[in-house]
């Protein structure tokens, strides 16, 4: 019987990924080992730069991209998982990018306006910008909606100043991506790269509340995986409530979400408890070692940091469906890895 983290059954009981294998105390490769994909999981992969954690986050988004059943979306805040799409080593990988995401406006509830402009809500302005996201669906609605009060001046300017650095972004579209647009069986990687901390965060909002409603409502029928590399910024942000909604309340519906981040003591609490698997690379920050500590099972014996391995590569997985701890080493990549740090001897220069 071949191993299947997150599943009490072997690989034939349901879709799974090739994450890898099993490495011995000696050092070498030991069977191979699997990660099930056929349910909904909460995810976390965390280690220091350089250790391979978004190396790890491609190899999965790979396997979730040639799998039946699932729609794989990837949030790829530094832009490196645009490789996906070029020829792979075996089985092709169906990917897709998207450059420029946008999501629609009414995807952010008005809470979520107000904090992602600045404004408080019992500040004149926050009050506009909160009525105009519950009667509008639009910014440009949203905008005449303010300018139809009767407000003081400087409070509908202001509003509608902010309103308008939002529309700046370039984030916001009524047609922009929605869970019928994320649905397909290819991996969609959602290119984040050139957006700052707040539009990045709206983003990644309107992406989990509308894979999370969709199958709320039945819309789609594929369960949605969301992977996100970074995951330490969108905690903080806009994109914190959906986040932890999937996390928490994600099983029910199907939705899986996969947590990426050289910080994880930046993740609230929930991030690390919620997660069923915990795919560990070498951390060194005693602050970080402390966060997963603080929500280590009890069937795990030792500390954590006893048991992080020290090469790249190199992976311990806590995996709380069956209460096991395994070391592994996680396969290559079949497409080009594209998180790789450029190197000065590298470059070329003309005479």
């Amino acid at each position: 019987m071949t191993f299947v983290l997150g599943r009490d059954g072997d690989r034939d009981t349901g879709v799974s990924a090739r994450l890898g294998r099993y490495r011995a105390l000696d050092g070498s490769e030991g069977a191979p080992l699997y990660l099930d994909l056929d349910g909904p999981h909460a995810a976390l992969i965390v280690g220091k730069r350089g250790y391979g954690k978004s190396f790890t986050l491609g190899v999965l988004a790979e396997e979730l991209a040639r799998s039946h059943g699932v729609a794989p979306v990837i949030v790829d805040p530094m832009g490196v998982f645009a490789t996906l799409t070029e020829p792979a080593d075996g089985a092709p990988v169906p990917a897709r990018v998207v450059d420029n995401p946008t999501v629609a406006p009414d995807s952010l509830d008005p809470r979520s306006w107000c904090s992602l402009l600045g404004l408080s809500t019992e500040s004149g302005a926050g009050g506009l910008v909160w009525r105009a996201a519950t009667e509008s669906d639009t910014i440009t609605e949203m905008r005449a909606t303010i300018r139809a009060t009767d407000a003081p001046e400087t409070d509908r300017r202001a509003a509608i100043n902010h309103l308008g650095m939002a529309d700046d972004w370039g984030v916001f579209d009524p047609d922009g991506l929605d869970a019928g647009k994320l649905a397909g069986g290819e991996i969609t990687v959602v290119d984040a790269a050139g957006l700052d901390a707040a539009p990045m965060n709206a983003v990644v909002r309107g992406i989990g509340e509308a894979l999370y409603r969709a199958r709320i409502d039945g819309a789609i029928e594929r369960l949605p995986w969301l992977l996100v590399d970074e995951a330490h910024t969108f905690f903080g942000g806009v994109a914190q409530s959906a986040l932890e909604t999937i996390l928490t309340r994600g099983r029910a519906p199907g939705v899986s979400l996969v947590l990426a981040t050289q910080r994880p003591s930046v993740v609230p609490e929930v991030g690390v408890s919620q997660s069923d698997i915990l795919i560990a690379h070498r951390l060194t920050s005693e602050a970080d070692l402390a966060a997963l500590d603080a929500a280590q099972p009890t069937y795990v014996d030792t500390a954590l940091a006893e048991r992080l391995p020290t090469d790249p590569g190199e992976v311990v997985v806590i995996d709380d469906a069956t209460e096991t701890v395994h070391a592994a080493q996680v396969r290559l990549r079949d497409t080009p890895h594209g998180g790789d740090s450029p190197s000065a001897s590298d470059v070329s220069l003309d005479d």
